[in-house]
């Protein structure tokens, strides 16, 4: 069975709305790296019970990005805030070349520590 690295972040956003047996066995399967036969043996089930709640837990967890979103949501995010920091740097780099102003230093000052707390508030 291949894995899909995706779902070890899905499980991060979405895990709490799995059932317990599930999160546990999507913790185990893809974040421990455990065998199918190793979780199994875990669990007190057999291997194909392993491999059918992985399957139900990776669909469910699939279907509540696809309806929700969050994870989309917060890569654009990320890649927004990137934008702004290039942008802002980019700037400060014109204004100290070209026209030093000490009014536009303060203000890319203000972005960019707003996009410092804003990228502390959503590593992944």
């Amino acid at each position: 069975m291949a894995k899909n690295l995706e779902v070890s972040v899905l499980l991060d956003y979405y895990g709490s709305m799995l059932t317990q047996k599930q999160r546990k066995v999507l913790d185990y399967y893809y974040n421990d790296d455990l065998s199918l036969a190793e979780i199994a043996e875990n669990e007190g089930i057999t291997r194909q019970g392993v491999r059918d709640a992985i399957k139900r837990g990776e669909t469910q967890l699939f279907e509540m990005e696809d309806h929700l979103g969050f994870l989309k949501r917060f890569r654009e995010i990320k890649e927004s805030l990137q934008i702004v920091d290039q942008s802002t740097h980019n700037i400060q780099d014109y204004n100290k070349r070209f026209l030093y102003n000490r009014d536009i230093t303060g203000e890319l000052d203000k972005i960019l520590s707003a996009v410092e707390n804003l990228n502390n508030l959503t590593e992944e």
